[in-house]
């Protein structure tokens, strides 16, 4: 087995049988689907879902109804104008979009500080940018993607982080480990001290809270170099180099150097998203714009 790609096993795992979910949550302190997340889902799967009654649902949580609008709001949105209760954001970027915005602030609340080993704040912050990023690429390029996917995407893509860093107190020395290494990535050096890493985690967490059957996928693979070889479902493809793009661009912005995994999908990801170096080189442009308006 290529000790860089421990997916052999698992690569062709899109459905999950529901008991071998059990077992895995028996095994592993995965957060379980929030009530509000399992009602929402029910709400949207109805024939014709009512936008009063989902907006009533959402605002019944006050936390949750700050957090969104608080998002809503931000520069990456670029709104002309303030959206100011949830009945106007359901309104404006429909059901998808609130949906994933909901089902985004209640992942960072599953996990507690005090039982994880690393700063969540920060894995938030980076996975929060890393999603702004995937919207900013689809938005640049006219992605046929949905923009809410991507959002999704890259806010859950390394969900399976904290979970190991709740379950293992020694984790933080495996993260570090990989983070001064890069002769090995991180999930090398996840299966070497856990028999398992966080892209599978990840995925099972993120069918557990009923995912869209390709995020999980995605979530599955984000790592495995062989990707784009062996999938051949375009909006898969450009989905995936939407977020290894943006995973990079954050890199380059927080650690000033590209992210271990871009060597491998560079090139196959701009021949997916047809972009030559200027186009490139444009949107890296609006990826610095973004950080320093941050910044300000």
């Amino acid at each position: 087995m290529d000790g860089d790609n421990p997916f052999t096993s698992v690569l062709n795992m899109i459905n999950i049988d529901s008991s071998v979910l059990q077992d895995v949550e028996r095994g592993f302190n995965l957060p379980p689907k929030p009530e509000l997340l399992t009602q929402l889902q029910h709400s949207l799967e109805q024939p014709e879902p009512e936008l009063h009654d989902i907006a009533q649902l959402i605002s019944q949580d006050v936390a949750t109804s700050a957090a969104v609008l608080k998002v809503i709001n931000s520069p990456c949105y670029g709104l002309a104008r303030s959206i100011t209760d949830i009945r106007q954001a359901v309104m404006f970027l429909g059901l998808d979009s609130i949906a994933t915005l909901v089902t985004g602030f209640l992942l960072k609340q599953a996990y507690s500080q005090h039982q994880c080993c690393i700063k969540l704040e920060r894995f938030w912050d980076t996975a929060t940018e890393v999603a702004d990023m995937a919207v900013l690429i689809g938005k640049k390029i006219k992605s046929r993607v949905p923009t809410e996917n991507l959002h999704m995407l890259g806010l859950f893509h390394d969900a399976g982080i904290p979970a190991l860093a709740v379950q293992y107190p020694d984790y933080i020395n495996v993260l570090e480990q990989a983070n001064s290494d890069h002769s090995r990535s991180l999930v090398a050096y996840e299966e070497t001290a856990y028999r398992t890493n966080h892209a599978v985690i990840g995925y099972y967490l993120a069918s557990a809270w009923n995912l869209p059957k390709d995020t999980c996928l995605l979530i599955l693979r984000h790592h495995d170099h062989h990707f784009f070889n062996s999938c051949q479902d375009e909006t898969l493809r450009m989905t995936m180099a939407t977020l290894k793009m943006a995973e990079n661009f954050v890199h380059l912005q927080r650690r000033f150097s590209p992210s271990q995994d871009w060597q491998y999908f560079e090139a196959s990801a701009l021949a997916v998203l047809d972009l030559e170096n200027d186009d490139y080189l444009d949107i890296r442009d609006d990826v610095e714009e973004y950080f320093i308006d941050k910044q300000l």
